[in-house]
């Protein structure tokens, strides 16, 4: 028996919960895998696992050797790369999820500079709004926008997006400029809606000025799960919209959208990179958190001026 493969199989199983979802992220077929577990649960003389049509669960032992096996794994990835050029020359495969609107209009854009630096690195990025399970879709993990709630997760906190609220010459043509955030939630202004993929919950505005705080609901005719439908919205001009500046930069520079409310701030949002707690960063995922962290630092740059008028 390959002990190695069997464990990493084990592995596998247990984090996706079913040998179908372990043998796809293994690129094995499901015979295989089921073969290696077997092997492996007469080998140690115990069951592992308790099998459903449907899912798998682990039995007492199944857990005891899960959290055994995961640190040899975690162990042995660190050895081989620490006694090969791993660190020097970041290679192999990552896995990453990140919100629809970054991958599109962030992350893909500047992928050739990444790769000018990391060429061996192959990643598999993941472009939504939905949830995903890290652990059994097999993801190194996610990058998100916003509180986070799932304390089982590791997250490090690596920036902020900023927010610049703005509108089509056409909806200021038809609605005018509005002078003040509450305007937004009466009419004849509304504002495009938003609400979360994960809770249905609509999402509100907090403007700024001056230590004066308005919270405004908006006056909407559409709301949407989705930031690429939310832009699309409010370039159709169905009302003013709450964009993070490297979305709005180039739109603003074209003349598409116009800043409104120029002296009220809106509150920024945390950005955060999530692993599952038995992953350690590895040095290919560390590079590209890295990367993204300048991402981020120069989307901030890019906000300044927008809000200072200079884009």
């Amino acid at each position: 028996m390959d002990r190695l493969s069997a464990m990493q199989a084990y592995v596998r199983v247990v984090e996706a919960g079913t040998f179908t979802k372990a043998a796809d992220s293994l690129d094995l077929p499901k015979a295989t895998v089921t073969r290696l577990i077997q092997t492996l649960e007469s080998h140690l003389r115990t069951k592992l696992l308790n099998r459903t049509t449907r899912r798998v669960t682990v039995t007492p032992d199944g857990a005891a050797y899960y959290e055994r096996a995961m640190r040899l794994l975690s162990d042995l990835e660190e050895l081989e790369g620490s006694m090969s050029q791993a660190r020097v020359t970041p290679r192999g495969r990552i896995r990453i999820d990140v919100p629809g609107v970054v991958g599109r209009d962030m992350i893909i854009p500047h992928l050739p500079d990444f790769y000018a630096k990391y060429p061996d690195i192959q990643i598999e990025l993941g472009v939504s709004d939905r949830p995903v399970d890290l652990i059994s879709d097999n993801v190194d993990c996610v990058i998100r926008g916003g509180e986070l709630t799932d304390q089982s997760l590791v997250a490090r906190r690596i920036g902020e997006f900023h927010f610049v609220t703005c509108a089509t010459p056409e909806y200021l043509r038809r609605h005018g400029n509005p002078a003040h955030p509450l305007e937004l939630g009466q009419a004849p202004h509304r504002m495009v809606g938003y609400f979360s993929a994960r809770n249905g919950k609509l999402m509100g505005d907090t403007f700024r000025r001056d230590g004066e705080v308005v919270e405004v609901a908006g006056n909407h005719c559409i709301a949407v799960n989705d930031a690429s439908g939310y832009l699309k919205a409010g370039l159709a001009h169905l009302g003013a919209m709450q964009l993070t500046c490297f979305m709005a930069a180039p739109l603003i520079k074209s003349g598409e959208l116009v800043r409104i409310l120029d002296d009220w701030q809106t509150d920024p949002i945390p950005v955060h990179v999530v692993y599952p707690p038995n992953r350690h960063l590895s040095s290919k995922l560390r590079v590209f958190v890295d990367w993204v962290v300048e991402l981020l630092g120069q989307s901030s740059t890019a906000g300044m001026k927008i809000r200072c008028g200079l884009s």
